[in-house]
C-alpha cells in the first residue's frame, strides 16, 4: 500500500505535523514531518494482507495501523507518544473516534525508560556521525588484490608490490589452492599458459586456474578474507550514507569542527527534558518552551563532553523524580485492548452504514 493509495482509501483517523516543526524547532531548511494513524479496513485486517505501516523512503511520512500505533503507545514509545499531545495548529484531520485515545492511559513511569533511553541514543548517533565525517572512504573500490599478500624470503608483501619488484604482469598469473592452509594458495607465472590471473574484475574472491603438475610455484599468497569483507561492508555503508544524507546538515556540522552531529544532540536534550516533565507534570509538552536552549545546542555553543555530563546528570535526576511520582507503572494491556476494540469496531459499523444505499 502506497501513501497516495492511503488517502484515497479513507482510512485515515489521524494526521498531524510533527518533528521540528511541532516542536518549534524549525529552522529555514528543516523538512516538514507527517504523523498519522489509520485502520484497514474489515476485510483487509482480517486477512493476511495485512499493514502495520505505511511510509515514504525517508521515513518523513508515515502512517500507522491502529494496532501498531496502541502496541507503541502501550510501550511508551516517545514517537508515538507525541501524537497524543499534538499542538492544534499541527492537526491536519483528526476523526472524532480518535478522541477516546486519551494520553492518560498511556502515561507511564516507562517514560523514565523509553525517553531516557531514546535520548541516549541520539548521543550515539551524534558521535557515529564524526566517524564517517573525519573517516571518509575513497570513491574507487579497492580490489582483492588490495587484500593480497605474498611471503617474499622473510617478510610478506602487497601482492602488487611484489608484481613491481619482480617485474610480472598480473594477468600471467595462477593461483593453485594450498592444502590445509585457509586462503593461502600457490602462485605460479607463466606467459604462454592461459592462466586467469588472481582475481577477475569486480569479484568478491580469488580466481583459480588449471596449472600442469610439472609447474612450480614463483611464492605462497595469502587472500586477508576478513580485512576484505570489512572493508566492503565500511564502503557500502558510507557511500549509503553519502547518498541520503542531508547536504546542509552536513556542511553545518563540518562548518563547527566540534565533530559531532549537533542536531542529534539537540534531541537528546529534548528528550531528558520531556521526560521530566512528564515525571513532574504529567505532560507530554511537544512544542518546546526551551526553544532558545535547545538550538544553541543544534548551533554547537557546547563542547561533546560537557553535554554528555549534562545528559548523565539529567537521567540520573529522573530516578528521583519517577519514584515520587503518581503515575501508573505501565499501561493496563486490558484497557488497551478494550479500547481497541471499541474504536475499532465503532469505525467499522460507521463505515459500513456510509456504504449502505
Amino acid at each position: 500500500m502506497t501513501i497516495e493509495e492511503l488517502k484515497k482509501s479513507g482510512t485515515i483517523i489521524f494526521e498531524s505535523i510533527s518533528g521540528s516543526r511541532a516542536y518549534g524547532l524549525d529552522t529555514a531548511t528543516s523538512d516538514t514531518d507527517i504523523r498519522g494513524v489509520f485502520i484497514l479496513p474489515k476485510e483487509q485486517f482480517y486477512s493476511l494482507n495485512y499493514v502495520g505501516q505505511v511510509n515514504n523512503e525517508t521515513n518523513d511520512i508515515a502512517y500507522y495501523e491502529l494496532n501498531k500505533f496502541m502496541e507503541l503507545l502501550s510501550k511508551n514509545n516517545p514517537n508515538i507518544m507525541e501524537l497524543l499531545n499534538v499542538p492544534e495548529e499541527c492537526v491536519l484531520y483528526k476523526h472524532p473516534i480518535f478522541d477516546l485515545i486519551k494520553k492518560e492511559d498511556f502515561l507511564s513511569k516507562l517514560c523514565k525508560i523509553t525517553f531516557a533511553n531514546y535520548a541516549f541514543t541520539q548521543i550515539k548517533k551524534a558521535r557515529g556521525l564524526n566517524k564517517k565525517i573525519v573517516n571518509p572512504v575513497e570513491k574507487e573500490r579497492k580490489s582483492v588484490e588490495d587484500f593480497c599478500y605474498v611471503r617474499d624470503e622473510k617478510q610478506s608483501i602487497l601482492f602488487q608490490d611484489f608484481l613491481s619488484t619482480k617485474n610480472l604482469k598480473p594477468q600471467h598469473c595462477g593461483l593453485v589452492k594450498l592444502a590445509h592452509m585457509k586462503d593461502c594458495y600457490n602462485l605460479f607465472y607463466n606467459d604462454d599458459l592461459n592462466y586467469h590471473g588472481i582475481a577477475r574484475p569486480n569479484a568478491n574472491e580469488v580466481c583459480l586456474s588449471s596449472v600442469p603438475k610439472s609447474e612450480i610455484p614463483i611464492a605462497v599468497l595469502y587472500f586477508n578474507v576478513d580485512a576484505y569483507s570489512t572493508y566492503c561492508k565500511k564502503y557500502a555503508s558510507y557511500w549509503n550514507w553519502v547518498e541520503k544524507r542531508n547536504e546542509e546538515r552536513y556542511k553545518r556540522n563540518i562548518s563547527h569542527s566540534k565533530n559531532y552531529d549537533a542536531k542529534n544532540m539537540m534531541h537528546t536534550f529534548r528528550l531528558l527534558h520531556m521526560a521530566k516533565e512528564i515525571g513532574l507534570d504529567k505532560e507530554i509538552n511537544i512544542r518546546r518552551k526551551d526553544r532558545d536552549y535547545l538550538l544553541s545546542i543544534k548551533n554547537a555553543e557546547f563542547e561533546y563532553d560537557e553535554l554528555v555530563k549534562k545528559a548523565e546528570t539529567m537521567k540520573a535526576e529522573l530516578d528521583e523524580i519517577y519514584n515520587n511520582v503518581d503515575l501508573i507503572e505501565k499501561p493496563n494491556v486490558d484497557v488497551i485492548n478494550k479500547l481497541l476494540f471499541k474504536i475499532r469496531n465503532d469505525f467499522y459499523k460507521d463505515t459500513t452504514k456510509l456504504q449502505l444505499p
